[in-house]
This record gives structure tokens, C-alpha cells and sequence, in this order.
């Protein structure tokens, strides 16, 4: 249960009451007051239309129910293209330890590399 920080400071600073949101998303203010708290899930759609409500980019309310890491990937070469992946924490934290060993791994082939080179010569 992760209490969702983000999106309670940004209605707070726009003035906005749990009731305005609850309207937003079509449910009472307890079930929204329960989805601010963490108890209920927030689905991707309702992030959708609180960041519109809230009139601010989904990225600065965003909190999910786990560690998330989004990766932007801007690499079409178009600048006005952005394409956001959320990845869940545990999944970027075995890949980056798989990449390091990978990388280790090719770090210790060049180095055998390096010695049979040196090998053949002598």
C-alpha cells in the first residue's frame, strides 16, 4: 500500500477537493479517498484523466503500486515523438545486474583475448 504523494500535493496545490477528483472518475470520495491512500489500485485510464483534471503531464502524479522506473525513449529521431515505458523496479534492477555481468564477462574474454594474443607471438 503506497500512499500517493504526488497526486495529493498536486490537488492541494491546484485547490482542488478529493470530491472534484471523485467526480472526475465517476466514483464516491471514499473510494477516491482510498485510491489517494494506496488501498485501491489508480488504473492507467483514471492516471489519465486525473493528470487532465489536474491539468499537469501523468508523469508528475504517477505512483504505482510497486517501484517503477520509466525510461523515455526519444531515440526515433524525431524530437516531438517521446514514447514512455514503465518498468516495474524489479524487472530494470535484474537487468542492470545482468547487463553488469555480461559486461564483466566480455571485459574478461578481451583480456583472454589479450594473453593468447600475447601467447602467440612469444
Amino acid at each position: 500500500m503506497i500512499k500517493k504523494n504526488k497526486l495529493i500535493d498536486a490537488r492541494n496545490k491546484r485547490g482542488y477537493s478529493q470530491d472534484y477528483l471523485a467526480g472526475a472518475l465517476d466514483i464516491n470520495v471514499s473510494n477516491y479517498s482510498r485510491k489517494e491512500t494506496g488501498k485501491i489500485n489508480i488504473s492507467h485510464n483514471e492516471w489519465k484523466i486525473l493528470a487532465e483534471k489536474l491539468e499537469i503531464p501523468m508523469e508528475d502524479i504517477y505512483e504505482s503500486d510497486e517501484s517503477i522506473f520509466i525510461f523515455n525513449d526519444n531515440s526515433t529521431g524525431n524530437g516531438n515523438i517521446v514514447t514512455n515505458y514503465t518498468i516495474p523496479q524489479s524487472i530494470w534492477e535484474t537487468q542492470k545486474k545482468y547487463i553488469e555481468r555480461l559486461e564483466d564477462e566480455n571485459r574478461n574474454l578481451k583480456d583472454e583475448i589479450g594473453l593468447l594474443k600475447e601467447h602467440l607471438k612469444s
